[in-house]
């Protein structure tokens, strides 16, 4: 037996082409190529040829790598089924590309450009360093000593590092769950709580770094323009300088942004070199004794006294409290997220991320705890610069520490007048310096750097949520330019923003502004890490270990109380941003599958409530019509899913279900197209499909397994079948078959009809289900399920088509006015006839609707029957107070009415095709469907009840809403299927308004008991 030659009948290719056109085929060749599907290195695998292929990079990547082509793993149906025996296999069993290229123009062709990628240290550890120093380091970390002394100042460094430090450990395992791609932290927060959340925080974010780069912008131009004071120079006055400066400074910044990330990360580089320098030129100034000049402006180098003043709070002004001067430094704090902004630039986010922000983390905190402590020691609050304010001892009368160093500022401290001294001047690392130009230099490294990384950051952020499309209008500013796919259009709207903002020119209103923002983002990335934990997802497997689900969550819990302490005006507003944006996303629900956290918590939510409902007992007090629809695919039969839709949208269980014939292959169905539609229609119901035999064995199926636990369907819902006379008998007998199956399994069952019909399969050209109507017109022969047409039925499905024709208007769709909704409620089936009336009229479509429930009765007693009709329905508290009793129900209806029924049932009598008796009591085995004379006497007063019925409601309902009937119930094995459905035809024919057919289990689903 020759394995191979067997094996290679199912051998598939898997070429690749960037054309469309591609075509699906089975493969027929007996060896593989290169590009197949099972390679020869299966052989050497399993030690047998084979199909099956050995694990792949390429199996389990969304890109390709240039110059070869990517592998697909062989599908399940390639493996298993027999091809030539299934008619209906995937679509995608084998890819064969139209317009491949040949090996000439593959080896012609040049790679990509390779864009500019960063290692941890240059691409995140640096990157963060730089941004977390910033302004706050030169300019006002050394007034914020002076403020809340040094012990507090350590408190505010520590507090605002472990609030960072638990992010950074939230933000690193998050990136290690997965590759990460561009959009930093708006992509690591969406793909992993939704784009909910993802995209408002995304939004927030953004924009906080373009207000970020105006903070630090301005605090460039606050330096600039010190040095142009000290020189005696002013363009036109403070705050304009500023505000010159600043503009000037961020056109230059935008200019370097916009030449590209090469060109960026060079001048990084050179700002990292500036601090170091500057870093270093500052301890050696607090070493180096202290000249006479530098005493007179508040510097004598480390004094324990001046430590010991400097440690506890001196609190001046507005903003001299602890959270004010929290508000202030927070901002320094925030870099920890500029290397993950540029995800999309990295070698490897997955190392470089972790890495590279918790090692800026640890640097920059010790770098804020030094500098805090060495300045608080050798510098005093207060001083007036003043060489002649020295004074020979003893030290009477002097206030402040520089009195023992024979110093005496009491006068300007008085007069709150000093000019020099922690407190008053922002400059004061340039005095204590060796070499002060050099802490300017630094300021400059530091403002410039931190500008240039949050100009950068903020548009790689935007771009990526663009791209995304969650909210409308933004897509313009997410097209790429250059091998880097720099978003130069939002370059220019981070500039515009920038600029707006640094025409406020002051750093200490602009710095809480932004404070806000960036701690809604570390309270959701902390949140996100803490989700996604809780929630136990397979899918949640970060390479960083180092992490706590319950630091992370109190990291967010800290973030979020940290907001109100600071401005609880300023956290209002932050979060009805985000409630306002989460609000627009869940609105628009975008159309984006990226397996976040919260979809795992629905599961679990859902699979917890389910399996609670386990210990719940039912009870009529609870009792809710769960429908399952035998609606087909639900885009054929809208108003039959429109009007169930009705009362049990938000309320109830509804299972749109459809029945596939016999060779159809259940890979091959697709459910998600028919989920859309009933998305778009705003309809909250399952779509559930099984292939079977046949209609009635597919319902079996459907009636016995569909649900989970108690969440299982009570309720039947048909649509009548119109054409039941015109297509084959047999289809009669499963129909009425599934009617007998639904109340042996308890169901209740409800039958719509309108007078139009409900199946649209023709004006929209889809397959039709046999079971209900099929597209041929001819009567075929009643003796037999075969005709000498067979019935055209178009069982192909196209749903790109499907879901190209709009959405067709029901009537179900419009408020019905001040109609009526008519109840026959003839027979007592449990309630069930007189509770989907009242749950209609709970509607605001059907709410103007009067209800009237008509009864039979007798001449004499109907006033009687009347009031205890009344008075039931009043116990059960339905609101019905139009009562009317008939008795003129049981009359005797008109001869041509009775003619008509009789015609209808004569095709499917047996003495119509047989006078024999043998033989008749043959044929009606055979087709059981058929009816005698001694059945169709046996059931003839409950034929005319019928026939009566419809003509009482021809009398009192031409003009309702809707007509609501109590199905007649035919018994199995004894009444005929073609009697029992010409009953139903008889009782809802020639009426213009829908008719709901209504039958309960005869089980109470209304109680008038409290318990």
């Amino acid at each position: 037996m020759n394995l191979t030659t067997n094996r290679s009948q199912f051998s598939v290719s898997s070429g690749l082409s960037n054309g469309d056109d591609r075509k699906f085929s089975l493969g027929g060749c007996s060896s593989y190529d290169n590009d197949s599907v099972a390679s020869h290195s299966s052989v050497v695998f399993s030690g047998y040829d084979t199909l099956d292929t050995p694990p792949s990079y390429d199996f389990y990547t969304n890109t390709e790598v240039f110059g070869r082509a990517k592998k697909s793993r062989p599908s399940l149906f390639q493996l298993h089924s027999n091809p030539q025996d299934d008619p209906s296999p995937p679509p995608l069993y084998e890819e064969t590309s139209v317009d491949k290229q040949s090996p000439e123009e593959d080896e012609s062709a040049e790679p990509p450009p390779e864009p500019m990628r960063f290692g941890w240290a240059q691409g995140v550890m640096i990157r963060c360093m730089l941004n977390i120093w910033g302004v706050i380091l030169y300019l006002r970390l050394p007034w914020i000593t002076a403020q809340a002394g040094i012990g507090l100042t350590w408190i505010i460094i520590l507090v605002s590092s472990s609030i960072t430090g638990i992010t950074g450990l939230s933000t690193s395992a998050i990136a290690t769950n997965g590759k990460v791609k561009g959009g930093g932290t708006y992509f690591l927060i969406s793909r992993s709580l939704g784009p909910e959340l993802g995209g408002s925080i995304g939004l927030i974010f953004a924009f906080a770094n373009a207000v970020a780069v105006a903070m630090h912008t301005v605090g460039f131009a606050e330096t600039v323009q010190a040095l142009m004071q000290d020189s005696e120079v002013c363009m036109v006055d403070r705050l304009n300088d500023i505000r010159i400066i600043g503009v000037i400074t961020v056109t230059c910044l935008l200019a370097i942004s916009m030449a590209g990330m090469e060109w960026e990360s060079k001048a990084q580089v050179l700002f990292f070199i500036l601090i170091m320098v500057s870093f270093a030129s500052y301890i050696v100034g607090t070493i180096m004794p202290s000249t006479t000049q530098k005493q007179a402006r508040g510097f004598f180098s480390y004094r324990s006294d001046i430590f010991a003043d400097n440690f506890v709070p001196g609190w001046r002004g507005p903003e001299g409290s602890f959270f004010g001067m929290f508000s202030i430094f927070f901002p320094s704090a925030t870099g920890i997220l500029a290397g993950a902004n540029i995800s999309g630039d990295l070698k490897d986010p997955n190392i470089a991320i972790p890495r590279g922000t918790m090692l800026a983390i640890f640097w920059t905190t010790m770098s804020y705890l030094i500098i805090s402590a060495t300045i608080g020691s050798c510098v005093i609050r207060d001083a007036s610069g003043n060489l002649n304010d020295t004074i020979p001892p003893p030290y009477e009368d002097c206030l402040g520490v520089g009195c023992h160093y024979g110093w005496n500022f009491s006068e300007c401290m008085n007069n709150r007048t000093c000019d020099f001294g922690l407190i008053n001047n922002y400059q004061t690392m340039s005095l204590v310096s060796a070499f002060s130009p050099l802490i300017a230099a630094g300021i400059f490294g530091a403002t410039l750097s931190s500008a240039l990384a949050c100009l950068v950051s903020a548009p790689k952020v935007f771009q990526c949520l663009c791209k995304d499309n969650l909210y409308p209008g933004i897509g313009f500013f997410g097209k790429s330019y250059g091998k880097n796919n720099e978003p130069l259009r939002s370059y220019m709207l981070a500039y515009i923003i920038a600029v707006c903002f640094i025409l406020i020119a002051e750093l200490n209103t602009i710095a809480p502004i932004i404070s806000n923002f960036f701690l809604c983002s570390y309270a959701l990335i902390n949140f996100s890490c803490f989700h996604a934990s809780i929630t136990n997802s397979p899918g949640w497997r970060p390479t960083f270990r180092f992490y706590s689900k319950w630091l992370s969550l109190l990291g967010a819990v800290v973030s979020v109380i940290i907001m109100f302490l600071l401005t609880w005006w300023a956290a209002l507003i932050a979060i009805g941003i985000i409630i306002f944006l989460l609000g627009y996303v869940l609105y628009k629900k975008p159309d984006v599958n990226w397996g976040s956290s919260m979809q795992a918590s629905s599961y679990n939510m859902a699979l917890s409530q389910c399996v609670g409902l386990n210990q719940v007992e039912d009870h009529i007090k609870n009792y809710r019509p769960q429908c399952l629809i035998l609606s087909g695919p639900p885009s054929m039969r809208p108003s039959l899913v429109d009007f169930i839709s009705t009362f049990t949208k938000n309320q109830s269980l509804m299972i749109c279900a459809n029945v596939l014939k016999g060779g159809h292959s259940p890979v091959a169905v697709d459910s998600s197209t028919y989920i859309s539609w009933l998305n778009k229609r705003r309809i909250k119901s399952f779509y559930h499909t099984v292939v079977a035999d046949d209609l009635r064995v597919g319902v079996q199926m459907l009636l016995q397994s569909t649900g989970l636990g108690r969440m299982k369907p009570n309720v039947l819902v048909m649509g009548y079948k119109m054409n039941w006379r015109k297509g084959q008998p047999s289809n009669i007998e499963n129909y009425i078959g599934i009617l007998h199956d639904a109340f042996d399994l308890q169901y209740g069952v409800c039958v719509l009809r309108m007078k139009e019909g409900l199946d649209i399969s023709r004006t929209i050209k889809a397959h039709v289900n046999l079971g209900f109507e099929t597209s041929t017109e001819k009567v075929l022969d009643t003796r037999t399920s075969t005709s000498t047409t067979t019935p055209t039925i178009d069982t192909s499905l196209d749903p790109e088509a499907l879901m190209a024709v709009s959405q067709p208007a029901t009537v179900f769709q419009s408020r019905q006015g001040k109609k009526t909704i008519d109840v026959y409620w003839l027979s007592d089936d449990g309630g069930l006839t007189l509770l989907v009336p009242y749950l209609l009229t709970r509607k605001k479509r059907w709410a103007r609707c009067k209800v009237r429930v008509f009864v039979g009765g007798e001449v004499q007693q109907i006033e009687e029957q009347k009031q205890e009709l009344k008075t039931l329905i009043a116990r059960f508290r339905l609101g019905f107070q139009d009562i009317q009793v008939l008795p003129d129900i049981n009359g005797k209806p008109q001869s041509e009415h009775i003619k008509r029924f009789e015609d209808l049932i004569a095709p499917y009598r047996v003495s119509a095709v047989q006078k024999n008796d043998q033989e008749a009591d043959e044929t009606t085995k055979e087709c059981p469907w058929m009816m005698s004379d001694e059945e169709v006497e046996k059931f003839k007063a409950k034929s005319l009840r019928q026939i009566r019925l419809n003509e009482v409601i021809q009398d009192y309902s031409r003009d309702a809403a809707l007509i609501v009937v109590t199905m007649p119930v035919g018994r199995r094995g004894a009444c005929p299927s073609a009697l029992y459905m010409a009953w139903l035809e008889i009782v809802s024919r020639d009426l213009r308004p829908p008719v709901l057919l209504v039958r309960g289990n005869q089980e109470n689903v209304l109680t008038q008991y409290c318990q």
